[in-house]
């Protein structure tokens, strides 16, 4: 098994912490290693999941996908598409460089959505829509 370091904010760390205290997850790295994968899962169905347990943990955290699509306030609940509604307001209220800056810090330029939020911007500015 491969060993990495990630720096995560004080704040972040705190928050962990006090989920181990409270036993829902026995360590911090099982938290770290279920949280990777749970995401892996949404990006990719296709992931085949190696962590031990983590159908009994996700079962106990009864993680329920409608709710918190609800609480992102859109249809999926997926960040692209919190991404295309964040990109269309800047652009429709002339905002191009708060749309770039959003776009530049959330995506590698060469990220298939990033082109995408690229293009979405571009017609605002150019005032085709």
């Amino acid at each position: 098994m491969a060993k990495d370091t990630v720096r995560y904010p004080d704040d972040v760390v705190e928050q962990i912490d006090a989920l181990v205290e409270d036993g829902m997850f026995e360590s911090k790295s099982e938290f770290y290693r279920f949280s990777a994968e749970y995401v892996l899962t949404l990006i990719d169905t296709d992931h085949e999941v190696k962590t031990f347990n983590f159908d009994e943990i996700k079962s106990e955290l009864d993680i329920n996908h409608r709710q918190y699509a609800e609480s992102f306030g859109t249809d999926g609940g997926t960040f692209f598409l919190d991404a295309v509604i964040t990109v269309r307001k800047q652009g429709l209220r002339g905002n191009y460089e708060a749309a770039e800056r959003f776009i530049d810090t959330h995506y590698d330029a060469s990220d298939q959505e990033c082109i995408i939020l690229e293009e979405l911007l571009g017609t605002y500015r150019n005032g085709e829509l």
